[in-house]
């Protein structure tokens, strides 16, 4: 099966590029810098290369080419235009780990820089696939099997929001070693399955590439972290899980196998306003939710165990909840 080929060579590819890119890194001093801000126990990490995530991008997109090319059961181009559309925001996200090495600091791309460039790639993708006839303005609701019209204005803007809060949610998850790269693998291999019992092979294809890519950058990633993934790599997951989403025109799927990137995002949402509100009183030891556990005792491979596990069963679920929209 085309998939399967697809999984294959982006481990491979990622494998190898590993090998090569992090040395380079290194000479290159593209260490990662520590925030100040951030926890005391990470400091250790300070110069860790980043910008790890050019290796499974590099791998998924040579799968993704592999695979695709001149394939039979590839019936349309949603392979290529999620890719194009992940990368979109990987470049974004490389821009911004360019400023922060450029300037050795933690940061990097301004706020508003960052949030325009995103809306304006979410909403580029959203009028591609409807010009393409991938997407319909109707939001079919898992376990229900029913569909709510909306009109295309209000989908639109249902549609970049949900784009750019997943994206930074993602992002926002990849603050320990593996964390990003394993709850993430579960997801890929949701989206592969439902691709595949959809009979939408030309999804199943990069969704499987992204498995293979990030099981192959894990080698790396795992605690203790030879390489982070930078914004380079968490924009570009985040580009990847939301455009998977749309591209089989089930987002709402999305708070199901990415509840973990929404607790990660709601921890620092309640941290900021309960510190506003209550003028300097902290609601959590320290967010993300990942830190406040750390906090209390819990170790980096824990989290990461706990995390993964939590999506994988997550993911499960989903499935039996979006599996009757087309019965194979």
């Amino acid at each position: 099966m085309t998939y399967i080929l697809s999984f294959i060579v982006a481990f491979g590819v990622a494998a190898i590029a590993g090998q090569i890119l992090i040395p380079v890194l290194r000479r290159l001093k593209a260490g990662q810098s520590i925030r100040a801000d951030g926890p005391t126990w990470h400091m250790s990490k300070q110069g860790t290369p980043t910008m790890g995530g050019l290796m499974f991008i590099l791998a998924i997109g040579v799968a993704v080419l592999v695979s695709g090319w001149g394939g039979q059961e590839l019936k349309g181009r949603n392979h290529l235009y999620v890719f194009l559309f992940a990368l979109v925001f990987g470049v974004i996200g490389f821009l911004d780990d360019f400023q922060k090495l450029r300037h050795h600091a933690n940061e990097g791309l301004t706020a508003p820089q960052k949030f325009l460039l995103q809306l304006s790639a979410a909403i580029a993708f959203t009028v591609l696939l409807r010009g393409e006839g991938y997407l319909t303005p109707n939001l079919y609701i898992p376990f229900l099997n029913r569909e709510l019209v909306l009109p295309w204005v209000v989908y639109m803007v249902f549609a970049a929001f949900v784009m750019v809060g997943t994206v930074n949610a993602v992002n926002l998850t990849d603050g320990i070693d593996g964390l990003a790269t394993g709850v993430t693998i579960p997801v890929a291999l949701f989206y592969m399955a439902v691709s595949a019992w959809y009979g939408r092979n030309d999804v199943a294809v990069v969704a499987a590439a992204l498995a293979g890519g990030l099981s192959a950058f894990l080698i790396y990633n795992f605690h203790p972290a030879k390489v982070f993934m930078g914004d380079t790599g968490s924009l570009f997951l985040g580009g990847m899980v939301c455009g998977l989403a749309f591209a089989l025109n089930i987002p709402l799927v999305l708070p199901i196998v990415g509840l973990v990137y929404v607790a990660e995002v709601l921890s620092d949402i309640i941290q900021v306003t309960y510190f506003k509100a209550t003028h300097g009183k902290r609601f959590f030891r320290m967010a993300p939710l990942h830190h406040h556990l750390e906090m209390g005792g819990w170790s980096e491979t824990k989290l990461f165990c706990v995390f993964s596990g939590i999506t994988l069963v997550l993911c499960c679920l989903a499935f039996w909840g979006v599996m009757d929209r087309y019965p194979m």
